[in-house]
């Protein structure tokens, strides 16, 4: 495997981080990111660089943009843009907090903190609601075409655009439908994962069948659950070479498409939204040439 692939395209950890920052300092900027160029691998950790971030560089990144925010029937789908957002994975969840540490240290002098979620697999790659996640993801040179970006557009070869959403579940409103319904919702069944053939039009696997769209539109998702105290939910996370496909996917989930919400909102809601960019990796260490660094 190529060092830009093993971050984005490998199986899922057992344990993941995931670290969100503002920026405090723009003259110390150009420092923090040199500082971090050598601890961010691709393997232990992807990172992902916002809208506002690369104009205090000076970068136009083409296809990199502020996720719109969208008001739907009864509830919004927001837009929580950010600087810096770092994925850290591994199998040793004091390994993952030693590691984010080194980060966070590494970027003090320029970015603040602003977010720490704690993932972990579930089961055998379950959401919290039950289900399984990620059932019909590209494979393969499939999920390497879909995830990354070629030399189509100079510069970026090799990179990928990130969209990230933190969901929190209502579980006593999951738990007050029965199992039926909650299966139309998802439009798998949860005994076996089998899809519906008869599951309803605002089933999640019918509102976002990724070769329905046009054009088609495949993402690679790296989503895992996270839970804090009594609540939980599901860090969404979607890799492309641009961020069209997500964003034509959620157009069609809130319902702006043809007035028929996904059944996730019934459930649970998102509480962030960002995008970002994610440099390549060359040689094991941040490639942040972009940026003249």
């Amino acid at each position: 495997m190529n060092p830009e692939q093993t971050g984005i395209l490998a199986p899922l950890p057992e344990q993941a981080r995931y670290l969100t920052f503002e920026l405090a300092a723009p003259e110390a900027v150009r420092d923090s990111l040199l500082a971090l160029r050598d601890i961010v691998d691709g393997e232990r950790a992807v990172l992902g660089i916002g809208p506002s971030l690369a104009r205090a560089l000076g970068a136009d990144i083409p296809g990199l943009r502020v996720l719109p925010p969208q008001a739907c029937d009864g509830f919004d789908i927001p837009s929580t843009p950010a600087a810096l957002w770092c994925w850290i994975r591994g199998e040793d969840r004091g390994r993952i907090f030693h590691y984010s540490r080194s980060i966070v240290e590494a970027l003090a002098d320029a970015f603040r903190l602003t977010q720490s979620v704690d993932g972990y697999k579930y089961a055998e790659g379950r959401d919290l609601s039950g289900y399984i996640d990620g059932t019909e993801n590209p494979q393969g040179d499939h999920a390497r075409t879909v995830a990354l970006a070629d030399d189509t557009v100079p510069g970026l070869a090799g990179s990928s655009f990130v969209a990230v959403q933190l969901w929190e579940h209502d579980f006593d409103q999951l738990e007050a439908y029965s199992r039926v319904e909650r299966d139309d919702m998802i439009g798998r069944r949860y005994s076996d994962n089998e899809e519906l053939d008869d599951a309803p039009p605002s089933a999640h696997v019918k509102r976002t069948a990724q070769e329905s769209f046009e054009p088609e539109a495949f993402m690679l998702r790296r989503s895992m659950p996270w839970s804090e105290g009594d609540a939980g939910g599901f860090m969404f996370v979607a890799f492309g070479h641009t961020l069209d496909a997500f964003e034509a996917s959620l157009h069609r989930m809130s319902g702006a498409e043809d007035g028929i919400a996904d059944g996730l909102f019934r459930f649970t809601r998102p509480r962030t939204g960002a995008y970002y960019w994610c440099p390549p990796i060359r040689d094991g260490r941040l490639d942040l040439s972009l940026f003249g660094l």
